[in-house]
């Protein structure tokens, strides 16, 4: 049997409405929040800065994760020192490189050994994170994001990918395994199964831990019912 009450990996609320992430804060299960600007172009945000100070005025006291929008190395350190301004509980979400195929490790390094906790995103391959590893200061906090499931999307099992991540990382103490898009309830128990550190979330997936250890021939019955109820309510006949 399934036990959500055990899980060891933290879950942090994906999303970018405000309304959502205040409801989401008042539930203890989850443990940060991430965001990025196609979530909020998605959202309709429309002032960058003043929604990142409402998200971190609203969460004071768990990580929160803003991300740098400028595709210039040089610039995505001056945005990122003054994301790191805006909140103690912020972590500066880097792209793992620009649009040009250009590395960011110079950002991660320049951020990192000034101290700011950041957040390396969109990252899909192993060599990826032993770069990054490369570039991280030991002693200051920061999130390795792999997009596990834009991974499984290709056809490759996340799973063993996750783990040589973790590998490439343990010798940062401070360093923490992200599972970035997951596609279903199951990667929150695969992630934490793998020693994964931290998932996130969207709230479509947060209702369905409702679910877990449900009786499947009651799931069965209420999906005969279901496709029942739709041929009625469609007036499907065959004469």
């Amino acid at each position: 049997m399934i036990d959500s009450s055990s899980l060891q990996v933290k879950i942090f609320a994906d999303g970018a409405d405000i309304e959502s992430i205040t409801k989401l804060y008042k539930n203890p299960l989850i443990k940060g929040f991430t965001t990025n600007p196609t979530l909020m172009r998605q959202a309709g945000i429309n002032d960058y800065e003043e929604f990142g100070r409402q998200v971190l005025k609203t969460i004071p006291d768990r990580p929160v994760s803003l991300e740098v929008f400028a595709d210039d190395i040089e610039e995505m350190i001056i945005q990122g020192r003054k994301i790191a301004t805006w909140g103690e509980n912020v972590n500066v979400k880097i792209p793992v490189s620009t649009t040009k195929k250009e590395s960011t490790e110079r950002v991660i390094k320049t951020l990192s050994d000034e101290g700011v906790s950041i957040n390396v995103t969109a990252i899909m391959t192993v060599g990826q994170v032993t770069k990054i590893a490369r570039s991280l200061n030991k002693d200051v906090p920061a999130i390795i994001s792999v997009f596990a499931g834009r991974v499984a999307d290709t056809g490759r099992d996340p799973i063993p990918h996750m783990m040589e991540c973790l590998e490439e990382i343990k010798h940062l103490e401070k360093a923490e395994l992200l599972w970035a898009s997951p596609r279903e309830l199951l990667n929150v128990f695969q992630a934490d199964n793998m020693g994964c550190h931290i998932i996130t979330i969207t709230a479509g997936i947060l209702k369905k831990l409702s679910m877990v250890n449900k009786d499947l021939d009651e799931y069965s019955l209420e999906t005969v019912k279901m496709f029942r109820d739709d041929a009625i309510s469609a007036g499907y006949k065959i004469i």
